[in-house]
């Protein structure tokens, strides 16, 4: 398949009947128009020749210019932009028309009605010609759309004396072309400034030399050098420096991260100060960067069930309002003896109103402003129709390991009973791990001045925990069953029950008589868990958790966070169950990081992942949270919720406009100009309705 980039693509409506015309095509039966990012998607084997004559016959073109066949520079995709010089011209074109048409008017009352006429003619011409060409050439080829619809309702007013009105129509509607152009553009051009992020080359520095190459030349392993200010070109770890680095366009964060060597680095990520020397642990194509791009691309195109009723609407609105034009036409003059001359002009008048566009564009701008809002924000939603079902949702139910919790122990309690040897022994014996729990221990008690004494034997005992020799006595540090061979007080037993009563994971610290103290770890809540679920059930929506960990663990990290309910000791299968029962009773998300949590997350009628979860659950998810934070979660629904809230609006008002214009058909007071503003008027009141889903309140 190939993919080009079209220039003069501004109705919805016309390129969805371009497609279908391309359909029908030898070859063509896979091609797509995408309207929303301007590009044409054909198969190599079809006549292009053809395509280009069914994009010209609606003032298209296929933007292939200095180009090879493909519509590429030197294997770089081409996106010169055209459509800005475009809008120039018929904005030049529209005040050359409004200026004959004042003087047409002035020459009408002082001086002689044929060179009126000719102003009259000259100024529909130069802000209609394009659609007057396209009219004619439909009308021959039986293609009923506006440019078909507007050629009769003018042909038809000037062929009934009305100059002035004609005029005015034409105007109006050239000036409703231009708007909607523009209103789409600027949709496209935040869209486009999103996918500009990627670099476009990098450093590779080998054999002590340095030389740039194209980021698609990187192979996993190089060594690229990132100078300050700088974009690292794609996924890796850092091989030498310390820098602070922007990862605004992968996460959303605006607030730079201190880096150094060893740590990880997104693509696209901005070196702010010092030199980096970034080993590439993925080639571009790969990164993470590179299938965010990718699928926010992806994501303008898709169409929510709300486009597609609307385009199945449109195919069966205009061929009505024909209908009803033709029955204004003639059943007043035929059975009512009205005069012929005013009913012919009602009818030419609804023929205008029979114009879908305000409708087909109701909901793209809509769309992509809302996708392209949540991508700055570092939330990736993977389509149109994701967006308007995270708008609807009722219900979402979290993962809890990795997801409201940082997926790393910490040491929540401490009890002490001998202070002179606990720390000490804990820490000489955790010191030589590099097991999750022994690094929280280690954090815990470095908080504390202590000395280390070096184990002169260290054995892992399965299911309990460690057997050690310091000192020539011997030491444990585990679980509960390290106890079993000593006589445990009272006092300690009821600490040991405490713990356990509050879910914490218990590690106990014991010699060969007696306890020398323990811990009490927990997973760590992440800091913005509990406003988020805080915020969430503000806004009416059910939080529920599901986990696979004991339902005391679960019972109070629910407690803590607020969460609406939740599940302890699900097994994987368990987890896809309960999200069966749940969507069953309203519209449920599903957020989890883990290998365990694709399948729910693939089951839930929306599923989001965390960004830096696994693979496999970013694969599934519709969803991600590039920021690997919960905290812009509720504005991302906020956002959807607008958008749905835009849309709905928009159609309303569309279709409201328009009939309100049908009715005046009845007491005979439609007139041509009040039926090309009811068009023009709901285009522009639609398309800047949809941007105000770009404006961004947030600091």
């Amino acid at each position: 398949m190939a993919e080009y980039k079209i220039q003069g693509l501004s109705c919805a409506n016309c390129a969805r009947e371009m497609e279908e015309e391309i359909n029908r095509l030898e070859h063509g039966e896979d091609a797509k128009i995408l309207f929303n990012s301007s590009k044409l998607v054909i198969n190599d084997q079809i006549d292009r020749k053809r395509v280009e004559k069914i994009l010209a016959s609606d003032g298209a073109r296929l933007v292939v210019d200095s180009c090879d066949e493909h519509g590429k520079v030197d294997g770089h995709a081409h996106d010169h932009d055209h459509s800005h010089a475009n809008g120039d011209n018929l904005k030049i074109l529209i005040g050359l028309s409004v200026i004959f048409f004042a003087s047409a008017i002035y020459i009408d009352y002082q001086w002689h009605d044929f060179v009126a006429i000719i102003f009259y003619l000259t100024a529909a011409a130069l802000s209609g010609y394009k659609t007057f060409v396209k009219g004619i050439k439909n009308l021959f080829r039986l293609k009923f759309n506006i440019d078909t619809l507007m050629t009769i309702a003018l042909a038809g007013a000037f062929g009934i004396g009305e100059w002035r009105e004609g005029t005015i129509v034409a105007i109006l509607f050239g000036i409703n072309e231009y708007l909607e152009g523009l209103g789409m553009e600027k949709a496209r051009r935040s869209m486009e400034a999103l996918l500009k992020v990627a670099p476009k080359e990098a450093i590779l520095f080998e054999n002590g030399k340095e030389r740039v190459v194209s980021i698609e030349e990187l192979q996993e392993g190089d060594i690229v050098l990132v100078k300050p200010g700088g974009k690292i070109p794609s996924d890796g770890l850092i091989f030498e420096g310390i820098s602070s680095v922007n990862e605004a366009a992968i996460t959303g964060e605006s607030m730079p991260v201190e880096k150094f060597a060893g740590e990880s680095v997104f693509g696209g990520s901005i070196n702010n100060e010092g030199v980096l020397k970034v080993k590439i642990t993925k080639a571009y194509k790969d990164s993470s960067l590179s299938k965010i791009l990718h699928l926010v691309e992806e994501a303008q195109e898709t169409k929510t069930p709300t486009e597609q009723f609307i385009n199945r609407f449109a195919r069966y609105y205009t061929p009505l309002v024909m209908i009803i034009a033709v029955i204004v036409m003639v059943v007043p003059p035929l059975f009512f003896n009205e005069d012929w001359g005013s009913w012919f002009y009602q009818g030419l008048a609804v023929l205008i109103v029979g114009c879908p566009c305000a409708l087909i564009i109701s909901s793209p701008i809509a769309i992509i402003s809302g996708i392209t809002r949540n991508a700055r924000h570092g939330i990736l939603v993977k389509g149109g129709v994701f967006l308007e079902k995270l708008g609807k949702i009722d219900a979402i139910a979290f993962d809890k390991t990795g997801t409201l919790t940082k997926g790393k122990p910490a040491v929540e309690q401490v009890k002490v009973y001998d202070e002179a040897s606990f720390l000490k022994i804990a820490g000489s014996i955790e010191k030589n791990s590099s097991h999750p729990i022994a690094d929280a221990i280690m954090r815990k008690v470095s908080e504390q001045e202590t000395s280390f004494a070096e184990p002169e034997h260290i054995q892992t005992i399965a299911g309990q925990g460690v057997l050690a020799t310091i000192e020539g006595r011997e030491y444990r540090v585990g679980n509960e069953k390290t106890l079993v061979n000593l006589q445990v007080p009272q006092e300690v037993q009821a600490d040991i029950d405490a713990f356990k009563q509050q879910g914490l994971t218990l590690v106990i610290v014991s010699d060969e008589t007696h306890v020398l103290g323990m811990f009490g770890l927990t997973d760590e809540l992440r800091e913005e868990s509990k406003e988020t679920i805080h915020q969430l059930n503000s806004m009416g929506i059910k939080t529920i958790m599901l986990t696979g960990d004991h339902s005391k663990t679960a019972e109070k990290v629910a407690g803590t966070v607020g969460l609406t309910d939740y599940y302890g000791d699900l097994l994987p299968d368990e987890k896809v169950n309960k999200i069966k029962e749940l969507t069953a009773s309203g519209k449920t998300a599903m957020i989890g990081d883990g290998i365990n949590d694709a399948p729910a997350l693939a089951i839930a009628d929306l599923g989001i992942a965390m960004g830096k979860g696994t693979d496999s659950a970013i694969e599934t998810a519709d969803i991600v949270l590039m920021q690997d934070h919960l905290g812009k979660l509720p504005s991302a629904i906020s956002i959807a919720k607008k958008v749905n809230r835009v849309i709905k609006l928009n159609i309303s008002l569309a279709l409201a406009l328009k009939l309100i214009a049908l009715l005046l058909t009845i007491p005979g007071m439609l007139t041509l100009w009040i039926a090309i503003l009811s068009d023009m008027g709901a285009t522009i009141l639609v398309t800047l309705i949809s941007l105000t889903v770009m404006i961004d309140r947030e600091k």
